[in-house]
């Protein structure tokens, strides 16, 4: 189906403590977003910071904005007055001479806390609504690149910058996709609705302390209706009465051709079966991704990077080894393009293809790759092939993946993926029970062991344990352990 005739459709799943909302194309999932009562998201909450350590060499300052770990601030990331214009990073002054140790400053969550990592901040302001966002520390005024009618882009661009200039703004806007064919009513209502905004912002600040939150972003119900409803949804599906009320009320003040498209559900069966959605985030939680064709995809996820490998698996084709490795990376990229945005994977991206002889199949690959990250909502950049046949490409992280948000690491291989195997611990308890009976003197050992290691010393292993007791002179008693892992054990000595 074409994007154009794309049908989108949103379900929004509340409980006490989780509320999630999951984006449908076609009844396909693409991407969900989860917010835990919990742990909220930080993004675009604006904080009353203070300095308490500016970093010359890096360019930058950490801000203490009353979280656990303190937030990083770039100077590129310091708004210049109105008027100014941007200057060049490699212009920007010294980091000492734009902020000082101990300083109050105003700053906006652009990325959440990653692992280790502090949020990410920048003093350039931004305060979205439906159709506008503003810059109140900016005079620039920009058209969503999403927009691609010229005629339409200068209609926009004029209009607002008139509205900017009778209200007397010193400041600038961004006017978002959705805007296109939007009236110059539903532009202004907006604008003043954001201008009021950013004077409470402002007088919340004034009186309130150091280190405090100061403006907080719409709850995820909320930021659906504004962030995400364009004009290929058809329906919005709510389980719970309150937040469609909530949603109701936002919609009525802010959405109205958006109220008729919020629906109550109400049936027993949970809202996220519909469509397979909960079968599908648990599928986005594999590494592995099967292919209708026989192939498969792999997903790994690291600290620096995401790498994607394609395999062709099970796939043979009916033509020849070529047609079968283009149709396996054709397949593939459409589910790349989809698990990319449904796992919400950022930084840099490493993808694999199999192996194409032709120019002409490479290239289609890479078309349908974009194509398929046409309507991704982060954004992204793909480079051609490497001489090594890899598709190198960025894409914009700002919040934390779904696995990061859903899951831990394993306690028993402590996140590396892997585990002794039982071989290996039984060779490492006999080297343990020639350790101690070198140091010490005792007339029995006990080994206690995981099951499966404990099954292998008395099958395979029988004659080598023999071996040992008959070397260290000790006899060896055997106990399983029930709460070990497979890589844990106790020599003990008796």
């Amino acid at each position: 189906m074409s994007e154009e005739s794309s049908k989108e459709e949103i379900l929004v799943n509340v409980s006490p403590s989780e509320v999630r909302a999951a984006l449908l194309e076609n009844g396909v999932l693409q991407e969900v977003f989860v917010e835990r009562t919990a742990r909220r998201g930080l993004i675009s909450n604006i904080y009353n910071g203070k300095v308490s350590r500016v970093l010359p060499g890096m360019q930058a300052a950490f801000i203490d904005i009353g979280l656990e770990r303190t937030a990083f601030l770039h100077a590129s990331d310091i708004a210049n007055p109105p008027g100014n214009g941007d200057i060049p990073e490699d212009e920007l002054p010294g980091i000492r001479e734009l902020i000082a140790d101990g300083d109050e400053i105003l700053v906006q969550v652009v990325k959440d806390p990653l692992g280790n990592k502090g949020a990410r901040l920048t003093t350039f302001i931004t305060l979205p609504s439906r159709h506008l966002v503003l810059l109140p520390r900016s005079d620039a005024v920009g058209v969503s690149s999403r927009i691609e009618q010229e005629p339409e882009r200068e209609r926009l661009r004029t209009m607002v910058e008139a509205m900017l200039e009778e209200r007397g703004l010193a400041c600038g806007a961004i006017v978002r996709t959705v805007a296109e064919g939007a009236s110059g009513e539903a532009l202004a209502a907006d604008l003043d609705y954001l201008v009021r905004l950013w004077e409470v912002i402002q007088q919340r600040c004034s009186k309130g302390g150091v280190k405090q939150l100061i403006h907080e972003d719409l709850s995820l119900p909320l930021r659906v209706l504004r962030d995400l409803v364009g004009g290929d949804v058809e329906r919005i599906l709510v389980d719970s009465q309150p937040a469609y009320e909530a949603m109701q009320t936002f919609a009525a003040t802010f959405l109205p051709a958006v109220e008729p498209m919020i629906e109550r559900y109400s049936r027993r069966r949970p809202i996220f079966d519909l469509h397979g959605v909960e079968d599908e985030i648990k599928k986005a939680l594999d590494r592995s991704i099967p292919l209708k064709s026989g192939g498969y995809v792999i997903f790994d996820q690291t600290e620096a990077m995401t790498t994607v490998d394609v395999n062709t698996g099970g796939y043979v084709g009916h033509r020849n080894l070529e047609e079968t490795i283009y149709r396996t990376n054709l397949e593939a990229a459409v589910t790349i393009a989809r698990q990319l945005r449904l796992r919400n994977l950022g930084g840099i991206v490493i993808i694999d293809f199999i192996d194409m002889e032709e120019a002409g199949h490479r290239d289609k690959v890479l078309q349908v790759l974009e194509q398929s990250l046409a309507r991704d909502h982060a954004r992204h950049q793909i480079t051609p092939l490497s001489p090594l046949g890899l598709v190198e490409m960025t894409r914009k992280r700002t919040r934390e993946s779904l696995q990061h948000i859903l899951c831990e690491d394993c306690p028993s291989c402590e996140g590396r993926g892997f585990v002794l195997t039982a071989e290996s611990v039984c060779f490492e308890v006999f080297r343990e029970v020639i350790r101690q009976a070198r140091q010490f003197e005792f007339d029995e050992v006990m080994i206690l062991a995981h099951q499966r290691v404990i099954d292998l010393l008395l099958d395979e292993q029988a004659g080598s344990l023999a071996e040992l007791q008959e070397q260290t002179g000790k006899g060896i008693r055997l106990q399983t352990e029930s709460l070990y892992e497979q890589d844990q054990f106790d020599v003990v000595l008796m």
